[in-house]
């Protein structure tokens, strides 16, 4: 599904890849949904202005190097008249790693202020010769259903109009990884699967993430910082070997923001580290003072 090693990366720590959701355990919420806490809008992780860049790291015998950024911002907006979140992601390689493989990624979600209900998505993906684009809408209030009606091209399939399922519990990518950053972490029990579902091109995931416990993490250029660390399954692919976990560590501090992850390839190790954020709802107690 995903190619790139730069593809979202804040996002990728939680909820990015088709993972094997085979002996998956009911989350504890109604319909499998994460375990959250309250999603009103004056309770939740984050608000608008916040703003974070991470780095993408490679790594394979000699070469140990920078191969890309992304940026993540979300803001408040009015949508058909609603008050609602709008989140952009942008992600690119560097000048140099663009002569290799050349990657730019720009992934834009509306979602309400309260209650974190999707109401559309976009994706406009490049990642060398592949392309890829999304434009979904939410029909919450359809007359026969509700129903995802997807507008989706790619370079391997073309262009086509589908309605993909929908319930209270499917999200694109951003809006998922919003929702994931107010989990209830007195509903989640280390080395157990919760699931979680998420939309992209023509398609529903069925995923699931697990809680490891609590590290101390020293993440470059950014500092040391008390941690939540969370794992994922990857499927064997084009990049992934489907052996080992894709690991990410969240601050433990009331913003539950990434601040590290690490994946390993069919050929090295892909990592990516935050770099700044601006704008944090809370103070970021999670830092270990010096």
């Amino acid at each position: 599904m995903y190619r790139s090693l730069i593809i979202m990366p804040v996002i990728a720590v939680l909820s990015l890849l088709p993972l094997h959701s085979q002996n998956v355990v009911d989350a504890g919420s109604s319909g499998g949904c994460i375990p959250v806490l309250s999603v009103e809008e004056d309770d939740l992780a984050y608000r608008s202005g916040e703003r974070f860049t991470f780095t993408i790291h490679y790594e394979w015998g000699a070469i140990d190097s920078d191969v890309g950024w992304a940026s993540v911002g979300i803001d408040t907006v009015r949508f058909n008249g609603t008050k609602a979140f709008h989140c952009t992601v942008y992600g690119r390689t560097t000048r140099l790693y663009d002569l290799f493989f050349k990657v730019r990624e720009d992934f834009q979600s509306w979602f309400t202020a309260d209650g974190v209900r999707p109401l559309k998505f976009t994706r406009n993906t490049h990642e060398g010769k592949y392309e890829a684009r999304n434009t979904y809408a939410y029909m919450w209030d359809g007359t026969d259903s509700t129903y995802i009606a997807a507008d989706v091209f790619t370079t391997s399939s073309g262009q086509r109009a589908v309605r993909l399922p929908l319930n209270g519990c499917t999200y694109d990518l951003p809006s998922l990884f919003y929702l994931a950053r107010n989990i209830d972490m007195s509903k989640v029990v280390p080395d157990v699967k919760y699931p979680m579902t998420f939309a992209i091109d023509d398609d529903v995931y069925n995923v699931y993430f697990i809680y490891r416990g609590k590290e101390r993490k020293k993440v470059r250029g950014f500092g040391t910082v008390n941690t939540m660390k969370f794992s994922v399954k990857l499927l064997s692919g084009n990049v992934f070997t489907g052996e080992e976990d894709l690991s990410v560590w969240i601050s433990d501090d009331r913003n539950r923001i990434p601040v590290l992850f690490e994946a390993p390839i069919l050929v090295g190790v892909a990592s990516g580290r935050i770099e700044s954020c601006t704008g944090l709802k809370y103070p970021m107690s999670s830092f270990v003072k010096k």
